[in-house]
């Protein structure tokens, strides 16, 4: 009970600055000048994700500063795991069974980056209630959104609302792109320290809806000395030990193709693949991070046949702030110590669990037990138990009232689901964005928004 006190202190402060800042919205004009300054702005910073504005929403998230210590600690910690999870897999074939890694996989992970870091630079999403901090999933590979939320930073920092409010709250705002900068001339240095400033091509498939943050990482890096291009991997040459575009020479690629698409069409890919073979670039994050960004690495994470791998300290905190997660199987296996076969306690227990597929994004494929009668359960089950899925018990979830704009130039307050999402760059917090929904699935690509994550000071 110690830390009641704290907690409650915490408590009372986001409740009286949220109240403050849906105040000063209410007073005269107050929203209609933040609304119009706010679509002009995304406009203006093409701040677009699938042709609609990513922020319609008048506040951004705040999180209190006792919070944000606890949250980096407990994400710090999850990224040792991370790291002892991928350096064991490597030479474990049960454990990569076990993740679920496919024999093109397998092959991809067998090829040295030429450095060791299993994920440079990494996303967790979770949820802060009152009462828990909970992981939901791992974002190893290519995680989206870092350039997204520093514009939208900046954006809301010069908001009609928000200077009104910061007149009387102190906040500190995160920035990710310098960070994310740093990883890439960190690794490319670690690899060629006689190298120089390294030509960077951001690599994904052309006419994405991430087309604009490419964008954005662009004009950044070249802003910061390093020559930068956007490339379609189907693009690249490899000749003389060069991977090229045109006359571009590419020293890092920034991939943010993922290598389940890249090996979909690696036949048309050979380029990036010798070139990455060959150690004629550097890729950041390398093929290697497939070992940690199945979603069975939280499986992996709750399993007691690899409590092992972690200290103490560290299984602490995967009791705590992982979810219990097992491979959707017929079998028999464990939950809160005890012994269970597997899909009788799937079936019984719909209204704490989800289905998700080990290995895809945007919310594809995820059957919601809560939200789903006893026929769809069943068949979401079956469906599960013919596919690579896996099981996971529900988390508390975070839900908070939002100003959301309407079509009309005003807003409405609507709840909404609240997933933070802190950025980790070598394993440390270095920023967060926060993704809004009013359903249970709190993406993007699925049509939820996103606001910048402001710390809020004591």
């Amino acid at each position: 009970m110690a830390t009641e006190p704290g907690r409650s202190q915490a408590a009372a402060l986001l409740e009286r600055a949220v109240d403050r800042f849906h105040a000063i919205l209410a007073d005269g004009d107050t929203a209609a000048r933040s609304a119009e300054y706010m679509r002009d702005q995304f406009e203006r910073a093409n701040l677009i994700f699938g042709g609609r504005p990513l922020s319609p929403y008048l506040r951004p998230h705040f999180v209190v500063e006792s919070d944000w210590t606890r949250i980096r600690k407990v994400c710090e910690a999850m990224w040792s795991c991370v790291q002892k999870v991928g350096n064991a897999a490597r030479a474990d074939i049960a454990l990569q069974d076990e993740l679920g890694l496919t024999e093109a996989e397998r092959r991809l992970v067998e090829i040295d980056p030429g450095y060791d870091y299993i994920s440079p630079n990494a996303r967790l999403d979770s949820f802060l209630t009152s009462g828990a901090y909970s992981f939901v999933e791992l974002n190893a590979e290519c995680p989206a959104g870092i350039a997204y939320a520093d514009v939208a930073t900046a954006i809301f920092l010069e908001q009609p609302a928000m200077k009104a409010f910061m007149r009387e709250f102190e906040v500190e705002s995160l920035h990710g792109r310098d960070r994310l900068l740093g990883v890439l001339a960190d690794v490319w240095k670690q690899v060629r320290p006689d190298g120089g400033t390294p030509n960077i091509a951001i690599v994904d498939w052309e006419g994405l809806p991430t087309q604009a943050e490419f964008e954005l990482f662009k004009e950044y890096f070249e802003q910061h000395g390093y020559p930068t291009i956007i490339v379609d991997p189907r693009h690249l040459t490899f000749e003389g030990g060069r991977l090229r575009h045109g006359d571009f020479e590419i020293d890092v690629v920034y991939k943010r193709v993922l290598t389940n698409e890249f090996l979909e069409k690696i036949d048309e890919l050979s380029a990036l693949h010798d070139a990455y073979a060959t150690q004629s670039i550097v890729m950041v994050n390398s093929f290697r991070v497939k070992f940690v960004h199945k979603k069975m690495f939280f499986g992996v994470l709750t399993s007691e046949r690899y409590a092992h791998l972690f200290t103490d300290e560290e299984r602490e905190a995967i009791a705590a702030h992982v979810p219990w997660t097992r491979r959707a199987e017929d079998t028999r296996t464990t939950y809160r110590d005890r012994e269970i076969d597997l899909v009788t306690f799937v079936r019984e227990n719909r209204d704490r669990l989800v289905l998700k597929p080990n290995d895809d994004y945007g919310g594809h494929g995820i059957y919601i037990g809560w939200e789903s009668d006893e026929a769809q359960w069943s068949a979401a089950i079956d469906a599960a138990l013919a596919g690579d899925y896996l099981v996971q018990e529900r988390v508390p979830t975070a839900r908070e009232v939002f100003p959301a704009m309407d079509d009309d130039g005003g807003y409405e307050l609507a709840e909404q689901l609240v997933d933070l999402d802190p950025v980790l760059f070598f394993g440390k917090v270095g920023s967060a964005f926060t993704r809004l929904s009013t359903s249970s699935l709190c993406n993007v690509t699925s049509g939820g928004g996103m606001v910048p994550t402001f710390i809020l000071k004591s």
